[in-house]
């Protein structure tokens, strides 16, 4: 506690001086540059002192030593802060003031016009740029700006904050060189992105002289949330082949933990979408597949199919749980059977035979999963290192929807 009282002091020590060098600061010509997205992620997270109001909190992936994060559930998605529970050094970053991150528009820095805060509403937390007081501060009188939102509050009270469209993070630099410091960027200019959220419009805003911001990098598949994603080329195939689909925000939420009705769902589908495979699932289920998946249930029918066809199966109590998380362990378990039921289809036996050397992952030895992980490393490289690098597979992590998504795809491309 006597730690975290000093840590506190001290990023209140560091957040004065930034604010009392803004003037200054602010007369450098601060660029930008585009850094890969899915390697942040924006939280809501419990907030200290008297109020305990929540704050705003950037963590950062910058290596595959250890995950900085876990997430789980959706709408909202809470967030597992894992860098808490070890010497993240080196491993990730994380942003917690106007020190570590500021409003970036396209016409420069607005670090000076607007803070980033935290807005508890109707049951859920907004991300928004509040107008600074001070003085020769153009847009004081402006309503606050709306950058992002959770779409709930997670219980552990680390939520996931979704970025509005035209939103995304770069990194500031200075002379060619690169800082620390994160942009919330918009490409719009601050005059307009006021107008937007209601405020005055100026005749005549203040000229910046800032260079115009590199162009963002152009979505890969129809979400606006997998730029620059390690699985993004696979989500897109996905998509093709047509047994993903995003949320009705128009994202896809990559980084979201799968449960397992939405696996059997994506097998399922994927099976279906192949030529040469034709899944006739019932219109109507007639009986609860499972104790705790009623007929009615989106899932219903799917979940039927694939434990009558020794896809899934339940658990010893009679139950399927829908809604839990699958591992990527568990993942495996179920494309694997999938893969066997395809080739049972085809009158080919069910044997998997290898199409590459097996990859030796340095975390499965003594795993019960360890020999399906090996086998499908072999089988057209479906089981793959956490994030495509190092030799980590990580069989007991919650499996993430950009590589669930992956793996479907690899199996329903393999040929054998």
């Amino acid at each position: 506690m006597k730690r975290l009282r000093l840590a506190m002091a001290a990023a209140t020590a560091a957040t004065l001086t930034f604010f009392g060098a803004t003037t200054r600061v602010e007369a450098q010509a601060f660029d930008n540059v585009e850094v890969t997205q899915e390697d942040f992620v924006l939280v809501a997270a419990p907030g200290g002192g008297l109020l305990g109001r929540p704050q705003f909190m950037i963590i950062e992936q910058k290596s595959d030593a250890q995950l900085c994060w876990s997430e789980s559930g959706s709408d909202p998605v809470q967030i597992e802060p894992l860098l808490l529970n070890f010497d993240f050094s080196g491993i990730c970053g994380r942003a917690t003031d106007s020190n570590g991150y500021s409003i970036r528009a396209g016409d420069g820095d607005a670090g000076s016009r607007f803070n980033l805060e935290i807005k508890e509403e109707e049951g859920e937390y907004l991300l928004i740029g509040r107008p600074s007081t001070f003085p020769t501060n153009p847009y004081r009188s402006a309503p606050p700006m709306t950058l992002g939102r959770t779409f709930g509050q997670a219980s552990n009270g680390f939520t996931k904050i979704f970025l509005n469209p035209g939103w995304r993070l770069t990194r500031r630099t200075l002379d060619g060189r690169t800082l620390g410091h994160l942009y919330l960027t918009h490409d719009a200019d601050l005059a307009a992105l006021v107008e937007q959220s209601g405020g005055p419009t100026l005749d005549n805003p203040p000229v910046v002289t800032d260079p115009t911001p590199t162009e963002p990098p152009t979505n890969t598949t129809e979400f606006r949330d997998v730029n620059n994603d390690v699985y993004a080329t696979q989500i897109s195939r996905a998509v093709e082949i047509g047994f993903i689909a995003g949320f009705e925000d128009g994202t896809f939420r990559p980084r979201n933990a799968l449960t397992r009705e939405q696996l059997v769902s994506m097998v399922i589908e994927a099976l279906d979408a192949q030529d040469n495979i034709s899944i006739a699932l019932p219109s109507t289920v007639t009986a609860a597949p499972f104790t705790d998946v009623g007929r009615e249930r989106w899932s219903a029918a799917k979940i039927q199919f694939a434990n009558q066809s020794g896809i899934v199966s339940g658990y010893p109590e009679g139950d399927f749980r829908p809604a839990q998380e699958v591992t990527r362990a568990e993942m495996m378990a179920v494309v694997r059977r999938a893969a066997e039921y395809r080739k049972r289809v085809l009158g080919q036996g069910t044997a998997l035979t290898p199409t590459q050397q097996s990859f030796s992952f340095s975390d499965t030895q003594g795993h019960w999963a360890a020999d399906v992980i090996s086998s499908l490393s072999a089988y057209c490289g479906i089981a793959s290192p956490v994030n495509e690098s190092g030799t980590a597979f990580v069989p007991n992590s919650d499996a993430l929807r950009n590589y669930a998504a992956t793996a479907v795809v690899r199996l329903v491309d393999c040929p054998n």
